[in-house]
């Protein structure tokens, strides 16, 4: 079972999501359980936590097809101990949040080096942040987006992920989504049949499915091995159709919530129906 979705507001308390979703005929949906550009945000109250959980339950949307965001400041592999306690700590509320919510995963931009110290060392810092927060939380997997490589930002090679993950203590709760606009930017073509097959060959070999928890469905508006983020909506940009027509009909990518972050939300229903027609 493909569950195709969109990242929904939030906006006037997470209850407001999964009614987001279903308006556009979603399966699955992201959100922000926080003010993404806020270190420090109110605390979720009883009413929306509890409302948040009827509605996903009235529209059908277990916690396996939900899959989170947190916040764009987090770098938790930060160079200096300031930074790095601010974005522990946020880090830490954005999956005590989950837990609040019961949600069982929770999706995160690795860290950056910020030119400051080694890649080895900064993806250790970012294993030891995992650790000290699933230390702290019960039931939800920290989930690794890869990224596009751009500027400092880690976590655009398949290796450097699986580095993370060695070095995660409990790995029944570590994950990786895959951004597909991040993958073609970070210089994996996925844009032909060959190249999409050859990508995700490695990932199998390297990460393993096993760990995938989750897909962003962007088209881009950068081309291979770009290292810019740039996403553009399905059929809009560089990608080409055969990405979406792949992942649609591979078996490997069923179960998981497949999320658009297209820019344009006016027509995220659209995209919907169009991914769903082409299984």
């Amino acid at each position: 079972m493909k569950y195709i979705g969109a990242h929904v507001s939030a906006s006037g308390g997470v209850e407001n999501a999964p009614l987001n979703a279903h308006e556009i005929g979603a399966k699955a949906f992201a959100l922000f359980t926080r003010n993404q550009r806020q270190w420090k945000s109110s605390p979720l109250t009883s009413r929306s936590i509890d409302l948040f959980k009827e509605r996903c339950a009235a529209y059908g949307y277990l916690p396996s097809q939900i899959l989170p965001h947190d916040s764009y400041l987090i770098n938790l592999g930060h160079p200096e101990a300031e930074g790095l306690a601010k974005s522990r700590e946020a880090f830490l509320d954005e999956m005590q949040r989950c837990e609040q919510l019961g949600l069982d995963r929770l999706n995160f931009h690795p860290g950056s080096h910020l030119n400051a110290f080694p890649i080895d060392d900064c993806l250790n810092r970012i294993a030891e942040s995992i650790n000290e927060a699933l230390n702290q939380t019960n039931g939800v997997t920290a989930v690794i987006e890869n990224t596009a490589g751009q500027g400092t930002n880690l976590g655009h090679t398949f290796e450097q992920i699986a580095h993370i993950i060695d070095r995660v203590e409990d790995k029944s709760r570590v994950g990786v989504c895959i951004d597909t606009a991040h993958t073609l930017a970070a210089g994996y073509d996925i844009k032909t049949t060959e190249g999409f097959i050859d990508t995700f060959d490695k990932f199998d070999k390297i990460i393993g499915f096993s760990y995938l928890r989750g897909m962003h469905i962007n088209d881009s508006k950068k081309d291979l091995a770009s290292k810019v983020d740039r996403h553009d909506s399905i059929g809009k940009g560089l990608m080409g159709l055969t990405t979406f027509k792949m992942l649609m009909n591979d078996p490997r990518f069923d179960n998981i919530p497949m999320i658009l972050e297209t820019p344009d939300e006016t027509i995220w229903a659209e995209e919907i129906s169009y991914l769903y027609g082409l299984l």
